[in-house]
């Protein structure tokens, strides 16, 4: 079974959710932008903004971007540059190189976890996407923490119930600030007469045959009527169940399969 990694292919190949472009972010502290006014070579510049909001652009000395978007930071520099007497109706062009103010983080189990830029309406599915996807212990639910005003809230989301409904509405829309953190999975562990015992990610609905499946099948000694279980109840303490073929496991069940007496 490999139910994520067929999730987070889908999610590589397809993007749901509108995206906008970067003129629509706002600036920040410790964003990177490259300047240009049109015919003036000279007033070329790349520079960070300030922890204030602001920048020093040639001609005009500071400017407050913090907080306005690519597209107003233009028509402010270019109005400061015009009333100054400096360039007559100039053009300016301004893009951002590097967005550090406007970024989420991602964490936990993905292939590269990390800080990424909210450069315009990223979803979901966006950013996990940009981090690489889900590795191999990842879980197939994620938890999305969003601060505003202060509060903080915790949302934990079905990826796989996200994917398959394919509806736009459950694809959370990240905003600044925001973080993810893709669980590991649950394990479940098998020995005895089986051929490969040890550790294993226990996949949704996973029932004790497939268990058996993935430990490399019964060895030579294995028999099937010998499975037991090893499960702790809500006190902790271990339990030994007789199973059946097609009873779920739980996270953490020890799954045990005595050698055949003939």
């Amino acid at each position: 079974m490999k139910k994520i990694k067929h999730a987070m292919l889908m999610i590589l190949m397809v993007t749901i959710g509108s995206w906008a472009t970067a003129a629509d972010v706002p600036l920040g502290p410790g964003d990177v932008l490259k300047i240009t006014v049109f015919g003036q070579p000279d007033l070329t510049l790349e520079t960070r903004v300030s922890e204030a909001g602001s920048i020093s652009y040639p001609l005009v000395g500071e400017v407050k971007v913090g907080g306005l978007s690519s597209n107003q930071a233009e028509q402010k520099i270019a109005e400061m540059l015009d009333k100054g007497g400096f360039v007559r109706k100039p053009q300016v062009n301004l893009m951002v190189t590097e967005m550090q103010s406007q970024q989420v983080s991602v964490l936990g189990q993905v292939n590269k976890p990390g800080r990424y830029p909210v450069d315009g309406k990223r979803s979901l599915t966006d950013i996990l996407a940009m981090a690489g996807g889900a590795n191999e212990e990842a879980a197939d639910t994620v938890i999305l923490t969003h601060n505003e005003g202060g509060k903080t809230t915790k949302e934990k989301i079905d990826l796989l119930e996200l994917i398959r409904s394919g509806d736009p509405a459950k694809n959370r829309q990240l905003a600044a600030g925001d973080s993810v953190f893709v669980e590991r999975a649950p394990r479940f562990y098998i020995y005895g007469e089986v051929t490969k015992p040890g550790s294993y990610k226990l996949e949704r609905d996973m029932m004790v045959l497939q268990a058996l499946s993935t430990g490399g099948g019964l060895s030579p000694r294995g028999t099937e009527r010998g499975v037991r279980i090893k499960r702790r109840d809500a006190n902790g303490v271990l339990q030994i169940i007789t199973v059946k073929h097609d009873d779920l496991l739980k996270p953490d069940d020890i799954v045990y399969v005595k050698e055949s007496l003939f």
